[in-house]
């Protein structure tokens, strides 16, 4: 068996300052910048989705095709993946609070630019750079975790990753409901005010937290690839997250074309509403960073991968009813959510010192994951309806269950946590 490599050459030694990885705070984090951080994940990965119940009105503003007008979402989630792959793991070689408030700052530039497009290509080049520096809410996780005490950090992580997927799910109804109201272009620079503000918020209210490493930001991203090689739980959590962020996308991607069909004929607006009631399954997160912390991730993963499948059997076999939608919307949210905190709990304790870069790698696995899943979620609708879906839906964390099971067999070869 190989022996991973050492990268204690790129560590920093534990300081004696608040909030360092060296030194957590015995008390734990204030319950009120719990609270913030939850809200600014909201507010910053809702970047990513505000366009896609826009897309019919920015076809007719901008007269490109149905074709040209979804390369916004698909350059808006490659942005996305290059800032989690390039930016976040600036979060261990930089000042955190200083590197949150400049990337805060271009966020609200592009937005501006976004709102204020004059042409297609425009509003596309806005969207690429917004939704790069949008991983802001990808630095704050493992900023949170490193402040947290070790028998705390799995309930403040699942807190702060709250606010990500109830983002995720109101900003779609947001933007329908604002663009109803005032336009496509004041969702924009209404976000813009928001990151604004964010920016004043957070670099008010957040402590310093000095780097982890000091090499060049080249050798920086040659050690997050060695992190890879190095943490077989890394690559593990990252899969088992990519298949339940693939059945996450499909679900949210092909269920508005259900929802906008006989019948419910429902409204885009309507459509936006629907996904209030998937926030509901936010509200699990905090206990599973509880159960993390008591030492239950291994079970809780594979109840999640069972609980997700049986979410898609739900939607499936009650597909003419909106209330067996609605409950498999609610069930395959909560198994997405436990599985991303269960996932975190593991990998921020491989390595204190390179969170940053860890969780770059969890998080753009299973982007990779969500945007394969979207994709192919739209084609099995289009080619045999809402039962493949629900089918190819139930198939990814079943998968994931099998790739469970061999996990103790892993661990009994190898030590590593996973």
């Amino acid at each position: 068996m190989s022996t991973p490599p050492d990268l204690s050459a790129l560590r920093r030694p534990p300081t004696d300052t608040p909030g360092t990885p060296g030194a957590p705070a015995a008390s734990g984090v204030p319950g009120w910048l719990v609270a913030l951080l939850a809200v600014s994940t909201g507010m910053t990965v809702a970047n990513l989705y505000y366009a896609q119940p826009l897309l019919a009105s920015l076809r007719g503003v901008f007269g490109v095709s149905t074709d040209t007008a979804g390369l916004l979402i698909t350059l808006t989630q490659i942005g996305y993946v290059i800032g989690m792959l390039f930016l976040v793991p600036l979060g261990d070689r930089l000042e955190k609070r200083n590197l949150i408030t400049v990337l805060l700052v271009v966020t609200t530039a592009a937005l501006v630019a976004a709102g204020l497009a004059t042409g297609f290509p425009m509003l596309l080049v806005a969207s690429l750079v917004s939704g790069a520096t949008s991983v802001v809410a990808q630095i704050l996780v493992p900023f949170a975790a490193s402040m947290a005490p070790d028998h705390m950090r799995g309930r403040v992580v699942g807190r702060v990753m709250s606010g990500l997927l109830t983002g995720i799910l109101l900003s779609r109804t947001l933007s329908s409901l604002v663009s109803g109201v005032a336009g496509w272009r004041v969702v924009y620079l209404g976000s813009a005010v928001l990151m604004a503000v964010l920016a004043v918020a957070l670099r008010v209210a957040l402590p310093q937290q000095a780097p982890t490493i000091s090499v060049p930001y080249r050798q920086v991203l040659r050690s997050t690839a060695s992190l890879v090689r190095a943490h077989p739980a890394l690559r593990r959590r990252g899969l088992y997250q990519a298949a339940m962020f693939g059945a996450f996308s499909a679900f949210w991607t092909t269920v508005s074309f259900v929802l906008t069909s006989p019948p419910f004929d429902y409204s885009d607006v309507g459509v936006g509403i629907f996904a209030l009631v998937g926030a509901a399954g936010a509200g699990i997160a905090p206990l599973a960073g509880r159960w993390a912390d008591r030492g239950l991730v291994r079970p809780l993963t594979g109840g999640a991968f069972l609980l997700a499948a049986g979410a898609f059997a739900i939607a499936g076999f009650g597909q003419h009813s909106i209330w067996f939608i609605a409950l498999a919307a609610v069930l395959l949210d909560m198994a997405v959510q436990s599985t991303m905190i269960l996932g975190q709990h593991t990998i921020y304790q491989l390595d204190p010192h390179a969170r940053a870069r860890l969780n770059s790698v969890f998080i753009a696995t299973f982007f990779f994951g969500g945007a394969l899943g979207s994709q192919l979620g739209s084609i099995a609708y289009h080619a045999d309806g809402w039962g493949v879906v629900s089918a190819f839906g139930a198939a990814l964390p079943l998968l994931a269950l099998l790739y469970w099971f061999s996990e103790r067999r892993a661990a009994e070869r190898s030590p590593q946590p996973g």
